[in-house]
């Protein structure tokens, strides 16, 4: 009986025991995902990049191969010279000396602003909710501070008439500094511009690197804590490991904002006294400006950003190295 009911049952037409149907087809729409309009979408932001980016940076590249003067700025016809502009910039020897002069000054600066962006981002996590408020806001506000009303107000801090350090100091008993001019020495004029690098870095430094101390699940502080390791080994071996990405990006970027700082020490010094601050950067422009050789000018922003790329090449080979080792 059993057979014969289930050989009454009727049977779907065209479709065999043991069988399923196939899945409906997807419609043509999300097979081509929508045609060209994402790209003609897209399309603005990515020519305007080109012009914006792109195209400046291969306009110097050609200019740095050209005979290019004030002369052919205005007719416009200019001709290759080939290496001839990199041969007499290499050879300068107020190139070489600008160059190691950067690479002092973006050292120092980079140290100080990881030092005590680091030691900001730690005191702030230990904070309690209404301070932790206040340390971030200041932050944020030193932070959107424009950098020429930033550079106005350390010029005017360091005045040797009317500045208030001056007057601070010669209140505390140090008559030495009165009417001292700050921005005439070179030593003191550098100190100062590496003052108002630092203030003015800090902020995204210690925001980005508190953003990552609070990733690190406290879990493994306790745990350290519990084997005895103290404060600082807690730091090594356990906080820096679970935040070296972002300190190694944060890292990268104050190489680059540095390395090429240009509107602080044109602003407040120009590069004086003499060449007491000039970096590459004030030196590019200095070149292009002041004897009107655009050729040179470019020639020496290209030889800015080879050895910038050269020194963030070798530090991420070291970086990939390590994680390697890992």
């Amino acid at each position: 009986m059993s057979a014969i009911r289930e050989r009454a049952v009727p049977r779907p037409a065209g479709r065999r025991p043991g069988r399923t149907s196939p899945p409906p087809a997807a419609p043509r729409a999300s097979r081509d995902r929508g045609g060209p309009w994402p790209y003609l979408l897209v399309a603005p932001a990515v020519l305007g990049m080109l012009y914006l980016l792109v195209y400046p940076l291969i306009r110097a590249v050609l200019i740095s191969f050209q005979d290019f003067r004030l002369r052919q700025l205005i007719s416009g016809h200019a001709k290759f010279v080939g290496f001839a502009n990199y041969r007499t910039l290499l050879t300068d020897p107020r190139f070489w000396t600008v160059v190691r002069r950067t690479f002092v000054f973006m050292a120092v600066n980079v140290v100080l602003i990881m030092v005590i962006a680091l030691l900001v981002a730690l005191m702030t996590e230990r904070l309690g909710r209404i301070w932790r408020t206040a340390v971030l806001s200041s932050l944020v506000l030193a932070w959107a501070m424009p950098v020429v009303a930033a550079t106005t107000v350390f010029q005017w801090l360091f005045h040797s008439e009317f500045g208030v350090v001056n007057w601070a100091l010669t209140s505390l008993g140090f008559d030495s500094f009165a009417h001292y001019p700050w921005f005439a020495h070179g030593t003191a004029a550098f100190a100062i511009l590496v003052l108002l690098v630092v203030w003015q870095s800090v902020p995204f430094a210690a925001i980005t690197l508190y953003s990552a101390l609070t990733t690190v699940p406290a879990e493994l502080h306790e745990s350290a804590r519990l084997d005895g390791a103290g404060a600082l080994r807690v730091l090594g071996s356990v906080t820096f490991p679970m935040i070296r990405p972002i300190v190694m990006l944060v890292l990268c970027l104050e190489v680059i904002w540095t390395f090429k700082a240009f509107t602080q020490i044109w602003v407040m010094t120009r590069g004086g006294p003499g060449d007491a601050t000039t970096i590459l950067p004030v030196y590019a422009v200095q070149t292009a400006l002041a004897g009107q050789r655009y050729d040179l000018g470019s020639a020496a922003s290209m030889v800015t950003v080879v050895l910038m790329s050269g020194v963030l090449v070798l530090y991420f080979r070291q970086m990939f190295r390590q994680e390697d080792e890992l």
